[in-house]
């Protein structure tokens, strides 16, 4: 994704000089925003985990997941659901959304901080990710989704979702 996008920004001075968020955040749908997106949204994913993570929220993002869902195990089964019963490749996220926190789903390299999503009503202030296009779980896995996503549950990054939380409350 970096190396094409890349090449893009050598002829296309509408993205020289941008950020991958500013891109995101810009870009109608098409070859550059799916680069951006796609480099973007690993990104988070990435940091959505972490070797010491899983088990319950703890701190502000456990307050705000009982608040919006009631509590801890309604929210994991919605997430589940959404990351489970996506249909093809895309991602499930945690998002906050006027002060709430909610659970969506962007198909390929949709992303919740995109024009694309503001129009679908997709679009909030992601606090974490879950990719589940095949290749995230495939090796691991083969084609049993449900087990890759209970596993991801495992390595869950409280402390990013609770930076994002922080960050985002602040704006």
């Amino acid at each position: 994704y970096v190396n094409i996008l890349n090449d893009i920004a050598k002829t296309d001075a509408k993205i020289q000089g941008k950020t991958v968020d500013e891109l995101v955040q810009t870009l109608d749908a098409g070859r550059p925003f799916n680069m951006a997106a796609q480099i973007w949204n690993h990104t988070f994913y990435w940091n959505s985990m972490s070797p010491n993570g899983g088990g319950e929220p703890k701190g502000a993002i456990a307050k705000a997941i009982d608040a919006s869902f009631g509590s801890f195990a309604k929210f994991k089964e919605e997430f589940t659901a959404a990351a489970g019963g996506h249909f093809g490749s895309g991602w499930a996220w945690l998002v906050l959304v006027d002060g709430k926190l909610k659970v969506v789903q962007t198909h390929d390299a949709g992303s919740p901080l995109s024009k694309q999503a503001a129009t679908g009503g997709l679009q909030g202030k992601p606090l974490l990710t879950c990719d589940v296009w095949e290749h995230a779980y495939y090796i691991d896995f083969k084609n049993a989704r449900p087990e890759y996503i209970k596993a991801w549950w495992n390595v869950i990054n409280w402390d990013f979702a609770n930076q994002n939380l922080e960050k985002y409350s602040k704006l």
